[in-house]
């Protein structure tokens, strides 16, 4: 659905870690709606810090967050989580109940969501990502792809405006893989998505953000960047493998002329 507000902007967002390690160093950055935006660099970058401002599970030391325009603050964490949802890159980290369908029921049900409504939402979710057949299973008996989409589904449950998304595709073999990116890609939701699968990135994201040792570095469109390899290179990256590929078809295709 077609939103006016901006769906995330920070605003000089500093962060340092216990040992004093600055993590973000004066982040700035707006996401509208409808954008499909990939976070790109190197491990250790803070891009996992990074995504866990978005929902408040880690508070801004220095600048502001703001979501849907409306500052992030101590009073409004719980309208912020359903608004902003984060799929953890370890689906272990989220489910935790006697079966998949009570995972997914978890959120909406802690959110004031109940009866019919919760079930159809449950449902749905289940649905979308494809583990409906394994709803009664418990969470630590599913495969880790399945685990993967079944974390989808509980904050897909949650009807969030905004869903985040800490490396989706890690520890995929290529066939859950290649379902992850057909899962994510048929979603009408706004997304900002961490990953050092630039594949994903080239495929999925019409924009891309490069941050390195805490600043953003690079902002535009991801086929502009990923193909740059001098700033690729200088930042831990490569260009991805369908960049490459692109490349070499011009070629061809310029030489068959």
């Amino acid at each position: 659905m077609h939103c006016t507000k901006n769906a995330i902007e920070l605003q000089g967002l500093r962060y340092r870690y216990g040992d004093g390690t600055l993590a973000l160093d004066d982040v700035t950055l707006l996401l509208r709606h409808e954008e499909r935006t990939a976070m790109l660099g190197p491990n250790g970058a803070g891009k996992s810090t990074l995504l866990g401002h978005l929902n408040g599970i880690t508070r801004a030391q220095e600048g502001s967050v703001f979501i849907e325009d409306e500052l992030v603050t101590g009073a409004n964490l719980a309208e912020v989580r359903r608004k902003v949802g984060l799929v953890f890159q370890d689906p272990d980290d989220m489910l935790f109940m006697t079966s998949v369908r009570d995972d997914v029921a978890f959120g909406p049900l802690n959110g004031g969501v109940s009866g019919a409504e919760l079930s159809a939402r449950v449902d749905a979710a289940l649905a979308a990502v494809g583990v409906a057949e394994l709803a009664d299973k418990p969470g630590g008996h599913l495969s880790f792809g399945q685990k993967k989409r079944a974390a989808m589904a509980a904050v897909l449950a949650m009807e969030p405006a905004i869903l985040v998304l800490d490396e989706p595709t890690s520890n995929l073999d290529p066939r859950a893989r290649r379902r992850m990116i057909d899962l994510i890609k048929g979603l009408d939701i706004t997304f900002f998505v961490a990953t050092h699968d630039l594949d994903f990135a080239w495929e999925l994201c019409e924009r891309s953000v490069i941050l390195d040792a805490g600043r953003i570095v690079a902002d535009g469109p991801t086929r502009e960047l990923l193909a740059d390899a001098e700033l690729m290179q200088a930042h831990g990256l490569e260009v991805p493998t369908l960049a490459l590929l692109g490349a070499l078809d011009e070629k061809v295709c310029h030489r068959n002329k």
